[in-house]
């Protein structure tokens, strides 16, 4: 009971917040390259918020034999996120969150490609952290899965 009150009670800050504006930069991991991606953050609740991302990566892949064609991947993501500083009583210069996605990636190829071509709509889960510098600088690291997410980034996070 004791627990269950201190938890209810915490008054550890949320890292976002609600109207709280964040940019995310950084470099992803994934089986189509390394993703830049890039993403704009926004509080809608004390623990939750939106975001909307935008990836992109490009690889040389080879098919028919011999033949190279660089690959341009592009990414478009909405995601939503729940933030466990408040219930876990985590100190504001650390953020952990997990939440679920849903995007669009757009795959370009050669017009004589024969392969499978992954374009599509997609949905996925993400879980991840960041630990903040100060109240406008910080690093995060995160791992994801579905079919239009990297499988991971680590960059960096401007609050404004």
């Amino acid at each position: 009971m004791l627990l269950m009150l201190t938890v209810l009670t915490a008054k550890a800050d949320s890292p976002l917040g609600q109207g709280g504006k964040q940019l995310n930069f950084g470099l992803g991991f994934a089986n189509y390259g390394i993703p830049i991606t890039g993403s704009f953050q926004y509080g809608v609740h004390r623990d939750m918020s939106v975001e909307a991302e935008l990836s992109w990566a490009n690889r040389n892949v080879k098919y028919n034999k011999d033949k190279y064609y660089r690959r341009n991947t592009f990414g478009i993501v909405g995601r939503f996120n729940y933030h466990f500083n408040t219930i876990l009583n985590i100190p504001s210069n650390f953020d952990l969150y997990a939440g679920a996605n849903v995007g669009f990636r757009i795959v370009n190829y050669p017009y004589d490609y024969y392969g499978n071509r992954t374009s599509g709509l997609g949905l996925g889960l993400q879980v991840g952290g960041r630990y903040y510098f100060n109240d406008q600088f910080g690093i995060n690291l995160e791992f994801a899965g579905g079919r239009a997410v990297t499988a991971g980034k680590i960059g960096i996070s401007i609050r404004f």
